[in-house]
This record gives C-alpha cells, structure tokens and sequence, in this order.
C-alpha cells in the first residue's frame, strides 16, 4: 500500500525525509487495525519525494504544500472513521516534521482506492477478498 509524500524543499526536516514514511507506514497499519500482522506490514511501502520549492503549486500559485498520497485497495480503510483516524494521524506526523512555520493548511492528504481486483504483489492480482485471507492467514 504505496504512501507518497511530496514536499518542497526546505519545508521537511533532515529527521523528517527519514522518518516521515516509517511513522506514517505506521500510522496507516494501526488505523487499519493490522498491528502485527507481517502479511498487511509487508505490503505497505512508500516513497518521499522532495521537490523545488518552484515546482509546488496550489490554487494555481506557488505554494509550500506538503501532499501525502495513500493508494489502497478498496477493502482498505474501509470505514469513514478509519479514514478518518489515518488523516489526524498523518497531519500530525508532517507537522511534527516540518520546519516551524509550516501552516496546517500546507498539509494535504488524500486517500485513493483501487477497484476491487485491481491490486497486485509479485505479479500476483489480488481481491479483496483474497486480501482479507492473506492478512488472516497471517494473523
């Protein structure tokens, strides 16, 4: 489950490019309710990508967003408060990563789904369904 955060630079800190995946990998595993489950931990993965601070629009103006990307299948956070719980989680974790001065509203998140069968491991298609009895196989 691919997480993507895109920042100026300048705007993440050194301890931030590091850790802000690792903490957000985490965030997203216990909003799900899978906290050691080494099937769904595998799967979830990401990238930070720091950009020049003239390639960061919004509103169609320069601006220092800072954008995390979760792309999940559709059985993943499920529920409105599960999507919800990961959100917080989130803006929380980039504020405490960003330099002072990084105003809230700077922080976007967004969350996309994948139609069902339309996630693949290894080469591997998976459904939802086939998801669910990985991640309870693994439980």
């Amino acid at each position: 489950m691919p997480i993507t955060v895109t920042a100026p630079e300048g705007v993440l800190t050194e301890a931030g490019k590091r850790e802000i995946l690792p903490r957000l990998s985490a965030a997203l595993i216990e909003a799900s309710g899978a906290t050691g489950n080494s099937f769904f931990t595998g799967i979830v993965g990401g990238t930070v990508h720091i950009l020049p601070i003239d390639r960061i629009y919004a509103g169609g103006a320069n601006r220092p967003v800072v954008m995390v990307e979760l792309k999940l299948p559709n059985i993943g956070l499920a529920t409105d408060e599960a999507r919800g719980t990961f959100i917080t989680a989130a803006t929380r974790i980039v504020a405490e990563y960003c330099v002072p001065g990084h105003k809230p509203n700077n922080t976007w998140i967004n969350i996309l789904n994948a139609p069902d069968g339309g996630w693949g491991i290894g080469g591997r298609q998976y459904s939802g369904e086939a998801l669910v009895a990985a991640a309870k196989a693994a439980a």
